[in-house]
């Protein structure tokens, strides 16, 4: 059997208007159809995510009930050395399974980071793409591309968090060796921007945060770090020389500003 270097997982619910565009990244991508497996995990989508996902490949399931069942039912099924987890909502940059699998066999990496470009319609999706900019590679980012054994031996997701189980998932992932970053990055398609539907998003997600909390501790210096005031809101957006793009795209910086200040008070209200 051949070996297969990389399995890429796409958890879906009703994702009828994205899938084929992120099997079509996937696909498209400078890299050995022989050498990769896509896996379309879905969690009982009443639209025709399924269908269409068989246009692209034939390992399609039912799982759920939240995103972190589902991603784990994945990587019990994955075959791969590799494993490059997505939302059916992002696309790839050309080359990036290429270029995140040469750079962690070269550093010997147990994950990796890769940058997000948020994309869309309308001014506000310009601030999502410049706020999302400062978080690559911070502790309020989360590796996508891990080794399958380590992902296993580390227990995968934590199902028991729903939200904050990328972060978890980061943590204990990054005790078992380096990680490092691509300069490849995947595209996030978040359409038009809606403020309601956005607000409702993270307030939906920020229902986890108490149990991420007790897990590790309200002194741990990351939840302190994830949660704080200093940090989200002054010093991610400073750090490594990061001020001289509040400079350079003051607009941008304000309409940044707002939304935090939006979602800081439906973390408070949750």
């Amino acid at each position: 059997m051949e070996q297969i270097d990389i399995s890429i997982i796409i958890t879906t619910r009703n994702e009828e208007r994205h899938i084929a565009s992120c099997l079509e990244s996937v696909h498209s991508q400078d890299f050995p159809a022989k050498k990769m497996e896509t896996i379309v995990v879905d969690n009982a989508s009443s639209d025709r995510t399924k269908e269409v996902s068989r246009e692209f490949t034939p390992l399609i399931f039912n799982h759920g009930p939240e995103r972190a069942a589902q991603r784990n039912f994945g990587i019990e099924r994955a075959r791969g050395k590799y494993i490059l987890y997505l939302d059916a909502d992002m696309t790839l940059g050309d080359g990036l399974l290429t270029g995140c699998l040469e750079k962690c066999e070269r550093e010997a990496l147990a994950g990796l980071y890769i940058p997000e470009r948020v994309v869309g319609e309308g001014i506000w999706i310009r601030v999502r793409d410049f706020e999302r900019g400062f978080y690559d590679g911070t502790c309020v980012d989360a590796v996508r591309f891990v080794r399958r054994e380590t992902a296993r031996e580390i227990g995968g997701f934590d199902e028991h968090l729903n939200g904050p189980e990328d972060w978890d998932f980061d943590r204990r992932l990054r005790r078992t060796g380096p990680v490092g970053m691509v300069d490849i990055p995947l595209f996030h398609n978040e359409g038009r921007f809606n403020l309601r539907r956005y607000l409702q998003k993270k307030r939906y997600y920020s229902r986890g945060f108490a149990d991420y909390i007790a897990k590790w501790g309200r002194t741990d210096p990351e939840i302190r770090k994830q949660f704080g005031f200093a940090y989200r809101y002054i010093r991610v957006f400073l750090e490594r020389g990061k001020w001289r793009m509040l400079i350079g795209h003051p607009i941008l910086a304000g309409g940044m500003l707002i939304l935090r200040l939006a979602v800081g008070i439906i973390y408070l209200g949750s």
